[in-house]
């Protein structure tokens, strides 16, 4: 539903992938490529990547993108992405508390400014409704989106391993 709204609104986003949520669902994430989405890696089991060690970093990542290399092909955004810098959010409704849909859209519409990454996550059909919501109100007030990369792009910011984006104070 949501990359059909997305698609209706001619609107990329950017997903990063949990790996173990990829299997049952490669028409998606090939749906999301042909959509001109951008896909990132996140780690395999959804899993803070704070406390891990090298080999365990490692395995969260590999994993992912290896799912993704054999679903998309050799993709010049998987390489870049998984091996490249490190997405944060500025704004984050917490649409995983509560799933309160008047709630998430406020949450974003209210505080967003220009060049911010929300994050959603679209396990939740209330997320998913929120952020089709989102880009409707965000539209009306003359927002525009991008993938990440392309905001970094707009932002003068190569997207290089390590760097961390949007870089925060």
């Amino acid at each position: 539903r949501l990359l059909d709204g997305l698609a209706l609104r001619e609107v990329p986003a950017t997903f990063f992938m949990v790996g173990s949520r990829i299997p049952g669902n490669e028409d998606l994430v090939r749906q999301m490529k042909e959509q001109g989405c951008q896909i990132g890696v996140h780690t395999y089991d959804h899993v803070d990547v704070t406390g891990l060690s090298q080999t365990d970093f490692d395995l969260q990542i590999g994993k992912t993108r290896t799912l993704l290399r054999e679903i998309l092909g050799e993709d010049q955004g998987v390489r870049t992405w998984s091996d490249g810098p490190i997405i944060l959010w500025s704004v984050d409704p917490e649409d995983w508390k509560d799933h309160d849909v008047e709630r998430i859209v406020a949450s974003v519409v209210e505080r967003v400014e220009d060049g911010d990454v929300i994050l959603m996550h679209d396990i939740y059909q209330s997320s998913a409704e929120a952020a089709i919501r989102i880009v409707d109100a965000l539209e009306e007030k003359g927002f525009c989106f991008v993938t990440v990369e392309q905001l970094m792009v707009r932002q003068g910011i190569a997207p290089e391993a390590g760097v961390i984006f949007p870089e925060r104070p």
